[in-house]
């Protein structure tokens, strides 16, 4: 196998002196203002420059600083200023650059001084842009200046630029230096390695986590408290975090405590699967190891209560109640959290009190509490209220935005009034504000309860054409409505298109089909198709076979009524006393005595 070429990390081992650029080797030194021709030329290797030649660059360089730093345009005078001075020489530039307080000006001179005829790339000045740029984290600058000169910096300077590439949220730039450094033998010290873990939780990649965890172990680097802090967050954002909590406790065992981060990921954890007597355990754990609670944990167990499926719709409040009578004073964002639970709880009352609240303690409620309360006025029908507190919104200077326009079109679908709704999804394609997945299903389920099918299936071609996926639940919406308005052919092509999305069709779907087959008198494909149903292990729903039943009783087609009855008893499901009425009814009427006496009998039993 053929060798890869050496990268400009490895680059780092190979690299040799460079040549000379003639040019500047035979520049006379008039720079120095000096008789220096007669004594010949100066060498870019030169290790040694004379004190009165190191003064004269200095002030050069301290005048071209100043004119750098203060002029905004100095690339088009700076030669004509100082037309006996050579740029390009490596002693003068680097100077100016040392002198630079703000990377970025540094790097505009920088690239200023490389397109200068005689320029010659300096491992010097290279270091002094690229360490500016790390310690300013810039990572993407640092990222590009690397590849744009091929500088080759040192290892323990790559390790700087691993937390900084992590800083700026390019994790897997950082990881290929990572493999890089590996690949030369060089092992980072912890603070990288941890920079590293730390921007992979950041971003969800648990996977890598543990992968670079594996590595950091296989290098003999031993972790610390931070680095088992990171393995916690690792486990519960994969769901796992009774091993979070596991490690916690050897973690505090061994005596050692970690930040309030990791505590109140944990809470919150507890929280949302309903463990409040673990929530409680490690709040005590913080007191007890000095860590103590702090509004950003108390937030947490707010947000995990309110995220918890089986709370308690007053559990928030009281919590946020018992956060302001230990002393704490809430935040905008608690505020907004709160107001957005009780809301979704439709608990308006409240949301409105601590609404209140907020305003008076001079807290501007952001976009977030305003569509919260607007969604949840909605959800009770209080469309004067929802209105009027979207107009506040907007004179606030809040612009509407895809979130804003799904609750008003939720909203307004809710509530019967679906040509409004229509109104502003318009609106929203004026305007240029995204329609999400969410809005069309909004609109589209809106009509098909509203008994227009015809409006849904014309936003659900929209839908289709803008490249979004429908979901299930529109799908059942459209079937449904098809079926009852007796379009079953085009129910059908819905169901059969389902499939080929790869969506698994719900029992319902199939439900609506049969419905809407015996409606019309299809009866024979009524009965076939909840056969092919029972061959597909698929449990049909009581009142389908009810609304089946009855149909074919009326039909005059009792046995296969009789038939399908006897199979609802198979399932376990009880006919209502509605059904068992009917049909004793028509027995009568058929004279059918007989049957219709055990029927009587089995309504009695």
């Amino acid at each position: 196998m053929a060798k890869p070429p050496p990268s400009f990390f490895t680059n780092i081992f190979l690299r040799k002196n460079p040549s000379p650029n003639p040019t500047i080797l035979n520049r006379s030194l008039s720079i120095l203002g000096t008789n220096a021709g007669s004594e010949g030329s100066v060498s870019l290797n030169s290790d040694h420059v004379s004190d009165s030649k190191q003064h004269r660059f200095s002030e050069i360089s301290k005048d071209v600083s100043r004119i750098i730093r203060t002029r905004p345009r100095w690339e088009q005078t700076l030669l004509s200023e100082f037309p006996s001075v050579n740029f390009a020489d490596p002693n003068l530039y680097c100077e100016v650059l040392k002198r630079q307080k703000n990377v970025m000006v540094a790097l505009r001179f920088y690239r200023w001084v490389s397109s200068q005829n005689g320029f010659l790339l300096d491992p010097v000045s290279s270091d002094v842009i690229f360490t500016g740029l790390v310690k300013a984290k810039a990572g993407s600058l640092a990222k590009s200046f690397l590849e744009s000169t091929k500088y080759a910096p040192e290892p323990s300077s790559l390790e700087g630029y691993i937390e900084c590439l992590c800083d700026n949220g390019l994790i897997e730039e950082a990881l290929m230096v990572f493999d890089e450094l590996k690949g030369v033998g060089h092992c980072p010290s912890l603070n990288a390695w941890n920079s590293a873990l730390s921007g992979l939780v950041k971003v969800g990649k648990t996977n890598a986590v543990w992968k670079l965890y594996e590595d950091m172990m296989g290098c003999g680097v031993a972790g610390d408290v931070d680095t088992i802090g990171y393995l916690i967050y690792a486990f519960c954002l994969d769901r796992n975090y009774s091993k979070g909590y596991e490690l916690l406790q050897q973690l505090l065992e061994g005596g050692h405590v970690p930040s309030n981060i990791v505590f109140n990921r944990l809470i919150y954890e507890s929280c949302k699967n309903n463990e409040f007597f673990r929530m409680t355990a490690l709040l005590f754990a913080m007191i007890a190891k000095n860590c103590s609670p702090d509004i950003y944990t108390y937030q947490e167990v707010i947000h995990g209560v309110r995220d918890c499926k089986n709370r308690d719709k007053l559990e928030v409040f009281r919590i946020f109640e018992y956060i302001k009578d230990r002393g704490y004073a809430p935040d905008r964002v608690m505020y907004s959290t709160v107001v957005h639970s009780l809301a979704k709880s439709n608990m308006l009352g409240k949301a409105q009190k601590v609404w209140s609240e907020m305003i008076k303690k001079r807290f501007v409620p952001d976009e977030y509490a305003y569509n919260a309360l607007i969604h949840g006025y909605f959800k009770t029908g209080n469309l004067k209220e929802a209105e009027r507190l979207h107009k506040e919104m907007l004179e606030k200077g809040f612009v509407d935005s895809t979130v804003t326009f799904n609750i008003l079109i939720g909203g307004y679908c809710a509530n019967g009034m679906f040509k409004r709704a229509y109104r502003l999804f318009e609106h929203m394609g004026r305007k240029g504000v995204v329609r999400d997945a969410i809005t069309y299903n909004s609109l589209i389920q809106g009509f098909c309860e509203g008994g227009n099918a015809s409006y849904g299936l014309k936003i659900f071609y929209d839908l289709l054409g803008h490249g979004l996926q429908a979901s299930t639940t529109l799908y059942k919406a459209l079937i449904e409505r098809l079926c009852e308005e007796g379009r079953v052919e085009e129910a059908k092509c819905f169901l059969k298109d389902m499939v080929d999305q790869g969506l698994e069709p719900a029992i319902c779907n199939h439900n609506s089909i049969i419905v809407g087959l015996t409606k019309q008198g299809k009866f024979s494909k009524g009965i076939e198709w909840l056969g092919t149903m029972i061959k597909s292990r698929l449990r049909p729903q009581g009142r389908t076979l009810e609304r089946l039943i009855y149909s074919l009783s009326r039909a005059d087609k009792w046995d296969d009524a009789l038939l399908i009855l006897t199979y609802m008893h198979k399932l376990g499901l009880q006919p209502s006393g509605t059904l068992y009425n009917v049909l004793v009814k028509k027995l009568f009427e058929e004279g059918r005595v007989e049957e219709a006496k055990r029927f009587l009998k089995d309504m009695v039993d």
